[in-house]
Formats: C-alpha cells, structure tokens, sequence
C-alpha cells in the first residue's frame, strides 16, 4: 500500500507526527524541501530494472535460466516471450508506461524500462514493477530473480537511474487504462513538459550539461561513497562491484557515454548514475541522490571535465580516480562519514539502516562458506 505513515495520537512520542522510518515519507518532505529551496526545482528519474527469469531447480533453489547469455540477441528475447509480453500487460494495466526492452548478457536476463517520471512517482513503479515480475513468474512456475549477482563469470544485474532537474511542466493522465471500471487517476498520471535544468539554453541539443547540471554533478561525485551504501545495500552487491571486465562502475568519474566511470552522460539532458542495483530501495536512493545534488548547487561543486577516455586507460595515464567502496562494510563506514547523505535518512531511519545493514555484513562475516571449506579444509600450513 502507498501512503504516508504517522505516529498514533495517543503516542508519547511525537504524536501524531510523521514517522521517520517510513522511507517513502522521507522522500515526498525531502523533495518537497529541495523545490521550496530551489525555486521549484524538482527530480525527474526514469531506472533500468535488470532482473532474470530463472528455472527452479529440483532442490527448489534456482537453475539457468531459459535462454543463453547472449546481449541483444533477437531469438533469445523472443524465447522469453510469452513471460515478458504479460509482464508488460500487467505493468500498463497498473500505469506504467512501458517504452523498451532487450536481453541482456546472462541467463534469461531482461530489461524492461518504462517511462521517467517524477522521483516519488518512478520509486512507486520500481516497486509495483517488481511485485508484478514475481507474478508472472509463478504463473510461469519461474523465479523472478532481482538478486544483484547469482552467476559468477557473467553479467550481473544493475539499475541504472537516469536522472534530471526539471522547472514546471503539468500533469497529464497517459491512455493506458483498458479497464473500463472507475481506478485512481493518479496511478496514469506523469509529469510531461517544462524545462529540462540539465540542458545548456545557449546549446539546447549539446551533451555537455548546463552550469546547473554540473552543479548537480559535482553534487553526486562528492558524495559516490556514500551513495554506493545506498545503491549498493546488500553483501551481494558489491559481487558486481569487483567485475571491473564487465563495466563495473566502480571509479568516482564522470563521462561522455563512459560505462567504466560511476556516472556517465548518457544523451543530452540527463545523467546516468550506475553504482546502484535492482534491490535497492527506490526511495532512499532518490532521496539521497536529492540531497547530494541539493549540495551541489549550494556549493556550487564543479565536478571537473568528462572523461571520454576509459577509466583504467586513463589511471594507466596517471590519473588519479578514487575507487568506490569494495564491500558493503566500507560502504557503511562512508556512510557514518557523510552528513549529507546522512540527511537522506532522517530520524529513526537513519538508526534502522545502519543497524540492519550492519548486521547483514556482520552476518556474512560470520558465515563459513563454500569457499571457505574448499579452500582450507585439507590446509596443512
């Protein structure tokens, strides 16, 4: 259920008031904050859901998935066909505007992105998005699979948040509603028109940002370490974050449609942010990209020139590029370090972040595994 989560009235504490561990909440203030401050400046995002329809294996865990790593293959996105042809209809019958898809480089691995939209608005799809994949997975006697990365030597699953600053613009309901018995406007309305921010006015159709844009920029870059607690939020995560032969974003760079940096210029009028993947909480990673582009334009951070080099090339060349964090455990210490995107999580939710996350990665630590017995088990030392 979508809503906004108040304390009880007869609560001691803050009563009546909003609860700070409603994550959703968090992020309707916070943007509502950011356009008071910014003259109505408000986020628009659109993500890149990367998930993979996988076989059940005759344990009950997961087997390949039904087609072949192959990135764009035509046969092979036509073999998930009838999966994703009914996740499509599911996702229109709830609002989203579906627009693209391919197959991507591992087993039954889909992409399917729908249209950007408002921050508050995108993080509600993101979600229904993947309640509406575990659905059809059943249906299919399939597993429906957003874990960051299962196979190991393949291609893992990200999220790409291709985000922009926008002024004005007006709320219009899109034609996707079948159904003829009565449903909530809202659930078909996105923000369409206004002025894109993040384009330069003197060259509308360039690459290169607007001052604003880079302001923005400048914003993200600042504050990638502590993103990447966010983005990243599982032990699992940073799996993808080692790979750096498959386009790991894992360098605090910025560039022209550069996929070895962590923020790439993907098309005139937006930015890519790519250290995030599909188990994130949409609304705390909206909120936190808010609150360090907030910083950005405050203090006016100058991100630096693009790199249109690739950023291990260019570190061979003597570029100096910080590494993002390698596992969850120094993304929680960049974490505690950084205000800012501390500000994300305001209240309890900060103390219930930092709690459950820390015990995910003290719980991993603390478990022997399958590498641990290989490695060591006949050990002689």
């Amino acid at each position: 259920m979508f809503c906004t989560v108040f304390h009880m009235r007869e609560d001691k504490a803050n009563p009546g008031g909003f609860m700070t561990a409603d994550c959703r909440g968090n992020l309707r203030r916070l943007h509502a904050a950011f356009q008071a401050k910014h003259g109505g400046l408000h986020m628009r995002h659109g993500c890149e859901p990367e998930m993979m329809w996988l076989h059940k294996g005759a344990d009950g865990g997961h087997a390949h998935g039904p087609t072949k790593p192959n990135a764009y293959h035509v046969d092979q996105f036509e073999t998930l066909a009838p999966v994703f042809l009914k996740a499509i209809a599911y996702s229109r019958a709830m609002g989203l505007d579906m627009i693209q898809g391919d197959h991507e480089d591992a087993h039954g691995q889909l992409e399917l992105n729908f249209m950007f939209d408002e921050a508050l608005r995108t993080c509600d799809r993101l979600t229904t998005y993947r309640q509406i994949c575990a659905r059809v997975a059943r249906e299919h006697d399939l597993i429906a699979c957003f874990m960051t990365k299962p196979f190991i030597k393949m291609s893992a699953n990200g999220c790409h948040h291709n985000i922009s600053l926008w002024r004005d613009g007006a709320e219009q309901i899109v034609g996707l509603r079948q159904d003829p018995r009565p449903a909530m406007d809202d659930v078909f309305t996105y923000r369409r028109g206004g002025v894109n921010t993040f384009l330069d006015p003197q060259n509308p159709g360039h690459w290169l940002p607007s001052t604003l844009g880079r302001h923005a920029v400048g914003g993200i870059l600042a504050h990638l370490p502590a993103l990447t607690a966010i983005g990243a939020s599982t032990v699992n995560s940073y799996r993808r974050m080692m790979d750096q032969g498959l386009w790991a974003p894992v360098y605090a760079d910025w560039g022209f449609q550069n996929r070895t940096c962590a923020l790439r210029v993907s098309a005139p009028g937006r930015m890519e942010y790519r250290s995030v993947d599909p188990m994130v909480n949409p609304y705390l990673m909206a909120a936190a990209l808010i609150q360090a582009m907030d910083d950005g334009l405050t203090r006016a951070l100058d991100p630096g020139e693009p790199e249109e080099r690739n950023i291990y090339e260019a570190m061979e060349a003597g570029k100096q590029v910080r590494r993002l964090p390698s596992n969850l455990g120094q993304a929680l210490d960049a974490l505690d370090a950084d205000p800012v995107v501390q500000s994300a999580l305001p209240g309890d939710m900060l103390r219930l972040y930092r709690e459950y996350k820390r015990d995910e990665w003290d719980q991993f630590n603390a478990t022997v595994s399958d590498w641990d017995v290989a490695r060591y088990l006949d050990c002689l030392p």
